[in-house]
Order: C-alpha cells, then sequence, then structure tokens
C-alpha cells in the first residue's frame, strides 16, 4: 500500500464516520424532547455532515477521478462505507441519542486533538477546526449522561441500559490495521493505542459522577472499517441516497 493510497483510505474512514453519525443525528430534528435540545442536536449533526464534506473532499482530491465529495457520499455502495459501527446504530431513545454521542465524542477529541499534530496540512486544518465543536459536543453529551444517570429511578435506569447496550461497539475505536501504522510512520495519522487508556479514564470520571456503573468488557463488535456493517447501514444509505440515485445528473 503506497502513502497515496492510506491517505485515501484514513480521509474516507473518518468522512464516513462524521457522515453516517451525522445523518443519524439529522433524523431528530423537531422530535427531541424539548426545542433547545432539538437545536442542540440539530447543530452537532450540522457540524459533523460539514467535516465530513471537508474530509471527504479531500479524498476526491487525493483520488484524482474527478470525483467530490457529493459523489462519495451518495453514490458508493453499502460495502465500500468504512464507519465504525457505533455511529449507525439506531438513535433509539434519548439515552440512547446521549450514550452514543458521550462514547463517539470523548473518543474524538482525543483523537483530534493528535490529528492537529499531523504533518498533513489539510487533515491537520480540518481537525484544527473540529476540535473546536467537538468540545461542545463532549461537553453537552456528559452533562445529560449525569444529569440522566443521578437523576430519577428512571432516567437512571435507561441511561444504565443505554450505556450497556453500546459498550460492545466501542472496541472497534481502538483498533488499527495497516492504514494506520502506514500513516503513523509517516507522522501523519493517530496513534490509537495510547488514546485508549486515556477514553477509558474519561468514561470512567463522568460514569461515577452519574452514578452509573462502567460495563465490563466482553464481547466487542467489529468490521465497520472493512465494509462490513450492521443493516442499520442499509436503511440510512437507502434514504439518504435516494435522490442522487434516482436522479444522477441531476444539478441545483
Amino acid at each position: 500500500m503506497t502513502k497515496q493510497e492510506a491517505l485515501y483510505k484514513y480521509s474516507i474512514r473518518l468522512g464516513d464516520d462524521a457522515l453516517i453519525l451525522g445523518h443519524r443525528l439529522s433524523e431528530l430534528c423537531s422530535r427531541s424532547p424539548f426545542i433547545e435540545e432539538d437545536l442542540a442536536l440539530t447543530n452537532i449533526s450540522l457540524d459533523l455532515i460539514g467535516r465530513a464534506q471537508a474530509l471527504l473532499g479531500f479524498a476526491a482530491e487525493i483520488e484524482g477521478k474527478g470525483k467530490d465529495a457529493d459523489f462519495l457520499a451518495y453514490r458508493r455502495p453499502e460495502i465500500e462505507y468504512q464507519n465504525h459501527l457505533l455511529n449507525e446504530q439506531p438513535n433509539g431513545d434519548f439515552a440512547f441519542t446521549i450514550a452514543r454521542q458521550f462514547f463517539v465524542s470523548a473518543f474524538e477529541f482525543l483523537f483530534y486533538s493528535e490529528l492537529e499534530k499531523s504533518k498533513d496540512a489539510n487533515l491537520a486544518a480540518i481537525a484544527s477546526k473540529a476540535i473546536k465543536e467537538i468540545k461542545y459536543h463532549q461537553q453537552h453529551a456528559a452533562e445529560w449522561v449525569i444529569r440522566l444517570g443521578d437523576g430519577t429511578e428512571k432516567s437512571h435506569a435507561k441511561m444504565q441500559h443505554a450505556i450497556d447496550e453500546l459498550w460492545m461497539w466501542t472496541g472497534e475505536l481502538f483498533e488499527m490495521d495497516e492504514v494506520e501504522n502506514l500513516l503513523i510512520k509517516e507522522g501523519i495519522g493517530v496513534d490509537l493505542v495510547p488514546l485508549k487508556a486515556a477514553w477509558y479514564n474519561q468514561i470512567q470520571t463522568i460514569l461515577t459522577e452519574a452514578t452509573l456503573s462502567m460495563p465490563e468488557d466482553g464481547y466487542m463488535q467489529t468490521g465497520g472499517r472493512k465494509g462490513v456493517h450492521t443493516e442499520n447501514l442499509g436503511h440510512i444509505l437507502s434514504e439518504m441516497q435516494y435522490l442522487q440515485r434516482a436522479y444522477p445528473d441531476a444539478t441545483w
């Protein structure tokens, strides 16, 4: 694998992570518990979709085949998407939405803080903008975890259930393969090994304050980086890609 091929795949992966979670949160527009939260989740969704546009646009430039961010977002088959499986999980109830965002944002804060140091100027610039948004995403999710976990008996039970159910998707966040290893040697990619302990500590601190229990590590689902997904991604793409596939040559 060449450096250029690895950089293309890396950008695709990060772009897909942002795109799929951004779409998930967009599904909650006008459906959140109250108007302030509706605006908050919609803004997080827009942040993620904006990041996806930048990363997929960069990937298209690297590939050099005349594609753009829209093509990569809307015209690829399911097996070519490489997002983390956690990001494609359904919104479920409000506790599930918050737990998913809590896990993802805690990871992204650590990841993009390191990506800012990348020797690739484009990735470093994207990370520099993203980290400002992620700080808010992380604070927002953590505050809700504490509020629900240390709230009523019902909210505590729902939050604990969401944390427990989504835990098996978190192991994949720290998996590395040839792509990461090659780019780490080039000073471009992020080494995920040291991030894992820091992530665990962040999660444990917030869960303790929320009077919630840290799940025990067990079976961890994986496959997203290899294009192996849950049925949820197919449902997302059938909705997200409908217009572009129905009218492939349409222009604004």
